[in-house]
């Protein structure tokens, strides 16, 4: 599966041009959602310049290197200059309706091949972020 994953707001929080804090666990899934031989991941955002090498060493230096960043995959040219679709299977970005889920309800999705249908509202139950309890209850339920 080839995952594309947006940069700012999404592995880390949003303070272009310089890079922002990690997002917890993000670079984490990331690594272990790369432990699958099945799975690609390319870093799509619209960094670009030294801009776009920071970010990709700010990965790189905790050990997450991706597949392409930019492009469909590493041997493509960049004499294409309009805009060009990426062929991803799935992407991560905070931009997407509803925003973007907790790291491990990510993890979760794409690992059990669970996702949500913006249709019908369906997620699996395991998948839904546990509702948070009051002091009194957590203290003495």
């Amino acid at each position: 599966m080839v995952i594309a994953v947006d940069f700012d707001g999404t592995i880390v929080t949003h303070e272009y041009p310089n890079i922002g804090k990690e997002i917890p666990f993000a670079i984490d899934t990331l690594k272990r959602l790369q432990q699958s031989p099945d799975n690609l991941l390319v870093l799509w955002t619209v960094r670009e310049g030294v801009e776009l090498k920071e970010a990709v060493e700010f990965c790189r230096s905790r050990g997450l290197e991706f597949y392409a960043v930019n492009k469909n995959y590493p041997e493509e040219s960049a004499e294409h200059p309009e805009p060009r679709k990426l062929k991803a299977d799935l992407f991560i970005d905070d931009r997407n309706l509803g925003g973007l889920p907790d790291w491990g309800v990510i993890y979760r999705m794409i690992m059990n091949g669970k996702f949500f249908d913006p249709i019908t509202n369906d997620i699996e139950p395991e998948y839904q972020l546990p509702k948070k309890k009051g002091l009194f209850k957590s203290l003495f339920g």
